[in-house]
């Protein structure tokens, strides 16, 4: 597991808040891990956890993530991917 960061640890506490995913430890999860689909290290999410999640941001950071956006695919393939997703729509 690689080590995450601290906006990685807050996007991770965010989503397991958001989903109430009580059994998941926000904080020792492998931030390189896939969110979505049923990898053995993954965290096991589908599509409307992906919509939970995109509202949850929304709320947070005040970013609004689409669908029709390309990037979004991708953003949401790990915690690391999404933070740092997140981190270049706030900066834009």
């Amino acid at each position: 597991m690689t080590a995450q960061t601290a906006a990685e640890r807050e996007m991770a506490e965010l989503i397991v808040s958001s989903l109430c995913l009580e059994h998941i430890d926000a904080a020792s999860v492998d931030p390189a891990a896939p969110l979505f689909g049923t990898h053995e290290n993954g965290w096991g999410l589908d599509s409307i956890d992906a919509l939970e999640m995109a509202l949850a941001i929304k709320q947070r950071y005040g970013i609004e993530l689409r669908s029709e956006d390309e990037t979004i695919k991708q953003g949401f393939a790990s915690l690391r991917a999404l933070t740092e997703l997140v981190a270049q729509k706030k900066a834009a």
